[in-house]
């Protein structure tokens, strides 16, 4: 039987890869640290021009906020205000006259079905963005029916957007079921 001797003060250990395993994440780590140092600093510099645009645009906000004072101050005073409300008023009812329903049945005979009935146009309103609301009643005997007018309508390029805000079942005075629509629409000469 051989007993393995070892005379020297620290026994022989292979460390030579464990090092070398060490040094290489070191050095990849060190390559990490400095493109993490590079993404920070070209943020911090993004950051900076983006705080400079957002300080101008700011800046230009101010200005117009206080030339808008400016005028509705002129606007308020009294002689202005009168002419102000009246021209409001006058264009208002321009813009309503400019409205023709005729126009508007005429474009709605082309999409309603002949099963599809209409109950009642409200008066058209007239958003902000200066498109016509027109909010109707339409009434059938069949739900299914009503599909094909609102296909009709999507189609339709003097109509936009559609929304349903309510519908009615049949009642005993009324066999029809009604479904009150609102949709957006664009007269064109």
């Amino acid at each position: 039987m051989r007993i393995p001797i070892n005379l020297s003060s620290e026994p022989f250990r292979r460390d030579r890869p464990i090092v070398a395993a060490y040094a290489a994440c070191a050095i990849a780590l060190t390559l990490l640290l400095g493109a993490l140092i590079f993404l920070i600093a070209s943020e911090r510099h993004r950051a900076r021009d983006a705080r400079r645009g957002v300080a101008r645009v700011n800046a230009e906000l101010r200005t117009l906020a206080s030339d808008q004072a400016k005028i509705d101050a002129f606007l308020r005073q009294p002689p202005n205000a009168q002419v102000l409300q009246r021209s409001l008023l006058l264009n208002e009812l321009i813009q309503r006259k400019s409205i023709s329903w005729t126009r508007i049945f005429a474009d709605l005979e082309e999409v309603l079905p002949y099963n599809v009935r209409l109950v009642s146009v409200r008066l058209p309103q007239v958003t902000s963005r200066s498109e016509v609301a027109l909010d109707m009643i339409v009434g059938v005997n069949d739900p299914v029916a009503v599909i094909p007018f609102f296909k009709r309508l999507e189609e339709s390029p003097k109509f936009g957007t559609q929304f349903v805000h309510s519908y009615a079942p049949p009642s005993q005075n009324d066999k029809s079921h009604r479904y009150r629509v609102t949709v957006n629409y664009a007269q064109k000469p």
